[in-house]
């Protein structure tokens, strides 16, 4: 696959995706978002992939929606760019595989709507966050947010449009992991890696599972992991790796 905005590395089934747009912060034009739509539509079918990490390298993640574009667009003429926007963005929360954001530095707007479609959020210390929608007169992304950092916090970060450090990410539980500048990429990676290992089919169907059971009732939830656990205990491959950890403890007691 050709790309002109994205470069991709796969690495022991572990693929990166790098926004590369430097000279203007990573931002998100349309060109950029059909390629983000069009190569995480193509990972989800590779059977050689297992984790994905999605970063801007180790300054930026990205500033956003292409303000230079966006000043020249018409309410009339933006069902392109907003369909490009919706289909990049589902193109990664609904990819099978798990996806990690590794962010290096600020993701503002449309940047920071990226990270929240997102499974997991490692970040730099230099990290900082934004949803500046409201400034613009333009409504901010509630949902995945709401879901991830409750209510009330999303409501007034979409609100307030203030930049949130990466202090205050990590409390409110947005980003899992912070690492010192300059080593998140690195840290992901490893991290991606050691994922990558695990059987791809199980990955993929906790993540289903995870998405499925915001939707569901808690009973219809049990029922779900009841048949997921059903259909993968016992199985050749849980069964390897059972056998694959005993031997490792018993080595261990030697």
């Amino acid at each position: 696959m050709e790309l002109q905005f994205l470069k991709l590395t796969i690495e022991k089934k572990g693929a990166t995706v790098i926004l590369n747009r430097p000279e203007k912060g990573n931002s998100l034009s349309p060109d950029m978002l059909r390629e983000i739509g069009d190569l995480f539509l193509h990972l989800k079918t590779r059977e050689d992939v297992t984790v994905i990490i999605l970063t801007g390298g180790e300054k930026i993640f990205s500033a956003g929606f292409d303000l230079d574009y966006v000043k020249e667009m018409k309410l009339e003429t933006n069902e392109q760019f907003v369909s490009n926007f919706w289909r990049a963005y589902r193109s990664v929360r609904f990819c099978s595989q798990p996806v990690i954001a590794a962010i290096g530095g600020a993701a503002m707007a449309g940047g920071f709507d990226l990270t929240q479609m997102c499974d997991i959020r490692y970040a730099s210390e230099r990290a900082k966050f934004g949803q500046r929608e409201v400034m613009l007169s333009i409504i901010p992304a509630l949902d995945p947010l709401c879901r991830i950092i409750g209510f009330g916090p999303a409501l007034e970060w979409a609100l307030t449009a203030r930049d949130i450090d990466v202090q205050e990410a990590f409390r409110v539980g947005f980003v899992t992991r912070v690492f010192p500048e300059g080593t998140v990429v690195k840290k992901a990676t490893d991290i991606a890696i050691k994922m990558a290992e695990f059987d791809r089919a199980t990955l993929i169907e906790t993540k289903r599972y995870s998405i499925d059971l915001l939707h569901n009732s808690l009973d219809a939830s049990m029922k779900s992991h009841e048949w997921l656990f059903r259909n993968f205990v016992g199985s050749d491959e849980n069964r390897s790796r059972i056998n694959s950890l005993l031997e490792t403890i018993r080595s261990r007691k030697k």
